[in-house]
C-alpha cells in the first residue's frame, strides 16, 4: 500500500486528493498541522511518517496580497516546497508532487505554454512560485515532478466557480472580463491526475502541466456555469481587464498545454465544459 502524506489538505486540490485516495493511507496535514516553513519541523514530519508520495498543495495564492508581502508569500511557495524536497533527499525516499502555476509565464502568448516555454512572471506571486519549482528541482535531481496548472476550481475556499454561482443568485446582471483566456481546471481532476502520477515509479519526468481541455476566457466560464445551474447565460456581461484595475497583474493568456502530460502516457485530460458540468451537478 502506497503511503500518502498530502500538504495544503484544506485546500482545493489537497481536500480532494486526500478524498480521492480511500483506501491507501493518508497523513493529511493543513496549515495548523505542519508549517512548511520551518524546515526542522518539516524534517521530523517526512521522518515520522516515512511518506512513498508527498502532495504539496500547500501555497499562498492571495495574488494581490503578494504584491504587498512578498516575502510572506516566499515563505510558503519558496521556502516551504524547497524544505520538503530537502527532506525527502535527506531521508532518500519517497516522491515529491509540487503543485505550481500558470503564472510562472508572462501571459503574453498565443499559443499554449508547453513545459520548457520561456518564465517571465510579471508578479509577486508568479515569482515566488517560479522560486519554489527552481527550488525543489535543484533540492532533488530524482523522485520529483512539478505540475502546473491553472484556473483551479470545485474545492473548498474562494474560487471563481462559486463566486459566479453566488452571485448569480444576488444580481440581476454579472459582469465579467472577456480579454483574460486560459485553462479552467476542476480541482477533482487535478487530483485524480496527480494520484496517477503518483503512483509512477519512477516519476515519467520533472516537470509537467495538466489543466483541463480547451479553453475559455472568464467571461465564456461565468456564462457556462450560469447555464449549467439553470440561468441564463445572457446575465453575464462582457468587460475588460481595465475595468477591473487590481495591484497584481493577470495574464492575458494562461492556456497550458497538456502535449508533455499525455507523452507521458497519463490519462490525457478532458474537456473543461465536461469537467464543469461534472462539478456543478456535484454540489
Amino acid at each position: 500500500m502506497t503511503k500518502w502524506l498530502v500538504t495544503g489538505a484544506g485546500g482545493q486540490v489537497g481536500s480532494q486528493v486526500i478524498e480521492l485516495l480511500g483506501e491507501d493511507e493518508v497523513v493529511a496535514l493543513g496549515r495548523t498541522d505542519l508549517d512548511i516553513t520551518d524546515a526542522l519541523e518539516v524534517r521530523r514530519a517526512i521522518d515520522t511518517h516515512r511518506p512513498d508520495v508527498v502532495v504539496n498543495a500547500a501555497a499562498y495564492t492571495a495574488v494581490d496580497a503578494a504584491e504587498e508581502d512578498e516575502l510572506a508569500a516566499a515563505a510558503v511557495n519558496h521556502l516551504g516546497p524547497e524544505n520538503l524536497a530537502r527532506a525527502l533527499a535527506h531521508a532518500e525516499t519517497g516522491r515529491l508532487l509540487h503543485v505550481s502555476t500558470d503564472y510562472v509565464f508572462a501571459g503574453d502568448a498565443s499559443e499554449p505554454y508547453e513545459v520548457d516555454a520561456p518564465v517571465a512572471p510579471t508578479g509577486a506571486y508568479g515569482r515566488t512560485k517560479l522560486s519554489g519549482e527552481e527550488a525543489v528541482l535543484s533540492a532533488m535531481s530524482a523522485r520529483v515532478c512539478v505540475v502546473r496548472t491553472a484556473w483551479v476550481y470545485g474545492g473548498p475556499g474562494p474560487n471563481f466557480v462559486d463566486t459566479m454561482l453566488r452571485l448569480e443568485k444576488e444580481r440581476e446582471t454579472v459582469d465579467v472580463v472577456a480579454d483574460q483566456v486560459g485553462s479552467p481546471t476542476y480541482a477533482r481532476d487535478l487530483a485524480a491526475a496527480l494520484i496517477e502520477l503518483g503512483r509512477r515509479d519512477p516519476l515519467p519526468t520533472s516537470l509537467l502541466h495538466y489543466v483541463n481541455g480547451g479553453q475559455a476566457s472568464w467571461f465564456e466560464l461565468a456564462r457556462e456555469t450560469f447555464r449549467l445551474a439553470g440561468a441564463d447565460p445572457e446575465r453575464v456581461r462582457p468587460t475588460d481587464t481595465a475595468s477591473f484595475p487590481r495591484p497584481a497583474k493577470r495574464p492575458a493568456w494562461s492556456v497550458l498545454s497538456t502535449s508533455s502530460w499525455v507523452a507521458a502516457g497519463l490519462t490525457p485530460p478532458r474537456p473543461w465544459q465536461e469537467a464543469l458540468a461534472d462539478a456543478i451537478a456535484a454540489r
